[in-house]
């Protein structure tokens, strides 16, 4: 009997459609482990978003907990358009600046030639020497080839690093010019001359050309406190301690004088940025919490970590430490800073409260939030803070030992699934091996019906004849 090779063709039954809807019965015994995968990948989502707002969180810790935070300085400039940048080692004061003149850079232009490309009668030269007014930079030697033209010994210049100037060819209306500028401001710095020189090092006889204008680089000129100040440069940061003072934006005539104040004082603005920080971060860690622990019972939906005790715990230790107080200062709460805990589990903050204390007490702010200095036992609130967050999202803490458990039970579910897949697919065999046993004795007993009826018709045919 020849085998069938399709189930269904020799029993005419739709068993294959019955086979697939079989399978389909089978493999809807993986949907809830798929579910459980899927809610396990939504909390590990969920943990990964907290931990990036308690990252966030503990940055705005750690600024406070800075004790520099409270000792820096800021330059308020009033007066002409300069500016001051301070560093730690400031000062608080008032300084009078008056600026006279600017420091600028040397220059130097040469003779005229008729092109700027044509190869020019060397005399000899093998380098082109640059003088300049300082005693440490007094000149520097460029080699130049014998068939230079005024490009090529432009070229030969800028080509150097170390040469002091910056060069350029100028066309004056009448022919073309070698133009020199200092690459730093300065009186010493400022180009003086170039001459022409031989293997020897001696003066060419006949160089290609010679200087023809120059206008020397100057000092700037200054008075901080009526105390006369000269500067090479136009930022100055020797003439008031921890302050670098900024003349470039100045824009200064011939005889005119730009007067400024500057004040040097507590960066106020810095510790009430920080502060400001802090509460918006940790108002961030709250929402984000809010929002994987929500049920809307409008929609009937629920976030991703409802009832979950990780996220309670962390919620319960971070309120126990803002709501501790700190021992051994000044200020004890947060409340006297002026941040209150609202029933919503978020923090406000009053910001006259806090400016009044950064500018009045930040020696105050200091020991609340870092602890008092030489007192071992006095914990600061953001030490105690930064301790909480380290011990709550470190590998083995509260919130890490979340998520690798949440990954453990991914690779679990991955191979409670695979095992429950091969499951159905040797079931499935079986069903077709089943089916087509059953196929071929279906199709067997129709062909011995087939024979029979054809016998018992003959048999009448036979019995009605005679």
């Amino acid at each position: 009997m020849a085998t069938i090779t399709s189930l269904g063709i020799g029993s005419g039954l739709d068993l294959n459609g019955l086979l697939d809807q079989l399978n389909d019965a089978e493999r809807g015994k993986l949907a809830p482990i798929t579910r459980q995968q899927e809610q396990q990948e939504a909390k590990i989502s969920a943990y990964g978003k907290i931990q990036s707002s308690m990252d966030k969180f503990q940055d705005a810790v750690d600024a406070l907990n800075d004790p520099k935070l409270y000792q820096s300085l800021s330059a308020n400039v009033r007066g002409d358009e300069i500016s001051a940048t301070t560093s730690a080692d400031a000062l608080p004061g008032s300084y009078r600046v008056e600026v006279t003149a600017l420091a600028t850079s040397g220059t130097l232009a040469s003779q005229r030639v008729t092109d700027s490309d044509t190869p020019l009668d060397m005399g000899g030269a093998t380098q082109l020497r640059l003088d300049f007014a300082g005693p440490e930079t007094a000149s520097v030697n460029i080699d130049v080839a014998a068939d230079s033209s005024l490009e090529d010994i432009r070229d030969a210049i800028n080509a150097r690093k170390d040469a002091g100037v910056s060069a350029s060819v100028i066309f004056d209306g009448e022919g073309y010019r070698l133009a020199l500028s200092s690459s730093e401001t300065g009186l010493d710095a400022s180009v003086t001359g170039f001459s022409f020189v031989n293997a020897d090092g001696t003066d060419v006889t006949t160089p290609p050309f010679t200087s023809d204008t120059a206008q020397s680089g100057q000092d700037a000129a200054l008075t901080v406190n009526g105390i006369a100040i000269t500067s090479a440069s136009n930022s100055i940061d020797d003439a008031i301690q921890g302050v670098t003072l900024n003349l470039g934006e100045l824009n200064l005539g011939a005889g005119e004088t730009a007067s400024s104040t500057v004040n040097v004082e507590r960066n106020t603005l810095k510790v009430r940025e920080a502060i400001g920080a802090f509460v918006k971060a940790f108002n961030d860690v709250k929402s984000t919490i809010g929002t994987a622990t929500n049920y809307d019972a409008g929609t009937d939906t629920a976030g991703e970590l409802v009832g979950d005790s990780t996220v309670r715990t962390i919620e319960n230790r971070l309120r126990s430490v803002l709501t501790s107080g700190v021992a051994g200062g000044e200020l004890a709460s947060l409340s006297q800073l002026g941040i209150t805990l609202q029933r919503d589990g978020t923090l406000e903050m009053d910001d006259d409260a806090v400016s009044d204390l950064a500018k009045n007490s930040p020696d105050a702010l200091s020991d609340f939030f870092t602890g008092v200095e030489g007192n071992d036992a006095s914990q600061g609130l953001a030490s105690s803070l930064s301790t909480t967050l380290e011990q709550l999202m470190s590998k083995n803490g509260t919130l890490g030992n979340a998520i690798s458990g949440a990954e453990n039970r991914i690779d679990s579910l991955k191979d409670r699934y695979e095992r429950m897949e091969s499951t159905i697919e040797r079931t499935i065999s079986r069903y077709r091996a089943q089916f087509g046993q059953l196929d071929a004795m279906i199709a067997q007993m129709n062909s011995t019906s087939e024979y029979l009826t054809q016998q018992f018709d003959a048999l009448d045919y036979q019995l009605g004849r005679k």
